[in-house]
């Protein structure tokens, strides 16, 4: 992907200096750069690297002095990593999946396929689907019956969507992503241990032995605009109602979403993230990697929860969570350095102990 200084600048929104007709075809790191890569130094502290490369254009941070460090060509965005989002779209060479409809394919005849759409080889679309205009389908694909695919679907290689799942514009999927999966929702003839244990926060009464009859998933999954699923996430289909996703909603890899569960827009799940069934993310929530929420709880808008977080109940909107349970950072931060300190209190309190003891005996 080549393109001149001049080109990137302007499409950016940035400025460029210097000789902006040179032409770069590749992004890469200062130290490792060649001659035709554009390097990324967006921060002063990584300049250095400059000299150990070949780079004769950079990207570099506002008021950089590009001569002075060697370079022939300069941009500079006020944002070096919001600029990156851009760049790395300019600069991306794709997957080279090719275009139209390969042969290997199987689409059911009444499925709606629509204008400038790819697919890809031994990919399976099912009855009544519908792909919106501008679609491209990798590889080894499963669309199932009745899904609607929003335009501009961008679907890596072996994704599964699952009957009657409807998705909105511009959705990205990566590897082995699966949607409308069934729910995980088993019951019990007579009241389980694990129910009783919930009721009880603890004593599960009398232990029965009992096998699970399984819950199907009569809903799917609703998914709105500008989504991106990563690698192996797992979204389950709703027990009666869909399980939904809003716009702009972005889930790292390994990535479980359970039955029922609503996220609002714009939230971002790190990997490894699970939600249980029937709880409700608000907007604009940020989970770090590992977190867990519980079933049938409330997450507001705006929370963030730092990486391992388990929240086992109602978080507040605009609250910022750490730990096991969650709590507010701040006491668990608190909370973690008491714990540090309990090895030197306990050996206060033994010396303590001893001094009375000895008093004691005085007596």
């Amino acid at each position: 992907m080549a393109h001149t200084i001049q080109e990137i600048a302007d499409a950016l929104g940035a400025e460029a200096f210097g000789n902006t007709k040179l032409i770069v075809s590749r992004v890469s790191e200062p130290a490792s750069a060649g001659s035709d890569d554009l390097a990324l130094v967006t921060n002063p502290q990584y300049a250095e690297g400059l000299s150990k490369g070949r780079a004769r254009a950079a990207m570099l941070w506002p008021g950089a002095d590009w001569q002075a460090l060697g370079l022939e060509a300069a941009i500079t965005s006020p944002r070096g990593r919001f600029a990156m989002s851009g760049l790395s779209a300019i600069m991306d060479p794709g997957q080279h999946f090719g275009t139209g409809i390969h042969p290997s394919a199987v689409i059911d005849p009444s499925a709606e396929i629509g204008e400038g759409v790819t697919i890809g080889p031994l990919t399976v679309v099912g009855p009544r689907a519908r792909i919106g205009n501008g679609s491209l389908i990798g590889p080894h694909c499963v669309i199932g019956a009745d899904v609607t695919l929003g335009e501009k679907a961008y679907l890596r290689e072996m994704v599964s969507i699952g009957a009657r799942a409807t998705i909105g514009a511009r959705f990205i999927a990566q590897p082995g992503a699966r949607i409308a999966s069934d729910g995980f929702s088993f019951v019990t003839p007579e009241k389980s241990g694990v129910e009783a244990a919930r009721e009880t926060l603890g004593d599960q009464g009398e232990v029965k032995s009992q096998s699970w009859a399984r819950i199907h998933s009569l809903g799917s999954v609703t998914i709105g605009d500008d989504v991106e699923i990563g690698a192996n996430t797992c979204i389950d289909c709703g027990t009666v109602r869909d399980t939904k996703i809003g716009n702009g909603v972005k889930l790292d890899n390994l990535v479980h979403i359970a039955h029922n569960v609503e996220i609002g827009d714009d939230t971002l799940l790190a990997g490894q993230v699970g939600v249980a069934g029937s709880t409700k993310i608000g907007r604009n929530v940020v989970m770090g990697g590992q977190c867990g929420v519980s079933d049938n709880t409330t997450i507001g808008d705006n929370v963030i929860a730092g990486g391992a977080s388990k929240m086992l109940s109602k978080v507040p909107a605009g609250r910022v969570v750490l730990g096991y349970p969650a709590v507010k950072m701040e006491s668990h931060l608190e909370m973690y350095k008491g714990l540090r300190r309990l090895p030197r209190l306990l050996k206060e309190f033994a010396a303590l102990q001893k001094t009375v003891s000895k008093l004691e005996t005085k007596d």
